[in-house]
């Protein structure tokens, strides 16, 4: 995926271990190389509704898709899954 450093992207899947869903919406803020020559990585922020930092996370770049114009942002509980 070519998406521009802090462009919003959705998840494709979930990630464990911090209750983030596939569709949830985040920040790209950083890429980063597999260290034995793999599918690079992704750091991403994700923030809550009313804009405060609950996440960084880094996932495979196949983890990430662009948002498009037919989509709607959508609000759900955080909660563990």
């Amino acid at each position: 995926m070519d998406a521009t450093m802090f462009e919003r992207v959705a998840l494709r899947h979930d990630v464990a271990g911090h209750w983030l869903r596939a569709g949830d919406v985040a920040y790209l803020v950083d890429r980063v190389p597999h260290p034995s020559g793999g599918e690079p990585g992704c750091v991403l922020e994700v923030f809550n509704a009313v804009g405060e930092s609950i996440a960084t996370v880094t996932v495979p770049e196949s983890n990430i898709e662009p948002l498009e114009a037919n989509e709607v942002l959508a609000v759900r509980r955080l909660q563990a899954s």
